[in-house]
């Protein structure tokens, strides 16, 4: 049982440069793709300036980068106590999920691209249900989870019937 001064463990720094990378990608694209309205309009409108969808969408992409992914990242933690698994989130809507190994029926490790680049994994516990039976979590080294998920997997019985 996770106590209440227990602190959870912040995620790896390489989860932050992944979803760094990620953000940058993808605010690159929606600055480039940001051109074609701004010429379209300008064409269409003498008055519209070529240059103001670009302006705009740049400065949304710098600070999604620099400020709002690491603000993202710093509200993840996550706790392993040898039986649960607690996984927090979120800003203004705080989440922090409990996941009884007893309860886990499906365990992956995942780990993309972007990820194998800055050292990272995602665990996925996949628990009876469909609403909210899926819980991730990401931004741990590959050792961690696999740790984890052979921890839970020795608390699983083989045959539960």
């Amino acid at each position: 049982m996770l106590l209440p001064d227990t602190p959870l463990n912040p995620l790896e720094h390489g989860q932050l440069k992944a979803m760094r990378l990620s953000a940058a990608v993808f605010w690159t694209i929606a600055t480039l793709v940001s051109i074609g309205p701004g010429f379209g309009l300008s064409t269409a409108f003498d008055w519209f300036p070529i240059w103001l969808p670009t302006a705009v969408i740049a400065p949304l992409g710098l600070w999604s980068v620099l400020i709002a992914t690491p603000a993202r990242w710093a509200r993840w933690g996550w706790a392993w106590t040898g039986r649960e698994l607690h996984v927090a989130s979120g800003w203004l809507a705080r989440r922090h999920t409990i996941v009884p190994a007893a309860r886990v029926q499906h365990i992956d490790v995942t780990q993309g691209p972007v990820e194998r680049m800055f050292g990272v994994a995602t665990l996925v516990l996949h628990t009876a249900g469909t609403a909210n039976s899926q819980v991730d979590l990401p931004g741990i080294t590959r050792e961690t989870a696999e740790e984890i998920r052979d921890a839970i997997r020795d608390q699983l019985t083989v045959d539960p019937w």
